[in-house]
């Protein structure tokens, strides 16, 4: 019985020519978790291991956590770090936020570190800058010095001029129409 499966540039012999790349997702638009889970989906296919951590996403129950558990966490992983959507007015941030903030750059700095992954989403890391979570020149820092062949992806509207500036790839995702508009509340399977 033959595997269908084409073989791996091992099998045949090629080099392995991985350039970990720097990717953000940005804009005022949705899709950005989505394309970052697009790319983990994409990256288990040929057996890589992913991991997203989920800067502020708390404990609701997301589509993205089951199929995780379907696909194997092993393998693709996807671990919520924070306590909800953080909402930021004239006040400081709460101390909450910031504990849980450092909490979750100490685990993902320490996962990029470690080699055991080949893709590192920093889920919706942009909000959590630009509430002065986490400061940028300490993700920017850590980031330049990652591991050469590991591919690592930021999510979140305003992305940081040094965020966008270390990337390889930028993708601005813009809003043209939103269901929301038309009164249509969030979809189970769309937005969560």
């Amino acid at each position: 019985m033959t595997d269908n499966k084409p073989p791996t540039e091992a099998e045949v012999g090629l080099p392995d020519r991985r350039k970990g790349l720097m990717i953000v997702y940005t804009g005022s638009s949705k899709g950005k978790t989505t394309a970052a889970l697009g790319t983990m989906l994409r990256c288990t296919g040929p057996g890589l291991k992913v991991l997203m951590v989920q800067f502020t996403k708390g404990s609701w129950h997301y589509g993205e956590l089951e199929a995780a558990r379907l696909l194997g966490e092993d393998r693709f992983r996807i671990l919520p770090m924070g306590r909800g959507f953080v909402k930021l007015g004239a006040e400081k941030p709460h101390s909450e936020d910031l504990r849980l903030a450092e909490e979750a750059w100490a685990f993902t700095r320490q996962s990029i570190e470690s080699g055991q992954y080949d893709l590192v989403v920093l889920n919706e890391i942009n909000y959590v800058i630009s509430y002065k979570l986490l400061d940028a020149r300490v993700v920017v820092e850590a980031l330049k010095r990652k591991p050469e062949k590991l591919h690592v992806i930021l999510t979140g509207r305003n992305a940081h001029p040094s965020i966008l500036e270390l990337a390889d790839l930028v993708a601005e995702m813009r809003e043209v129409k939103h269901p929301y508009q038309k009164g249509i509340a969030a979809q189970k399977g769309i937005e969560y």
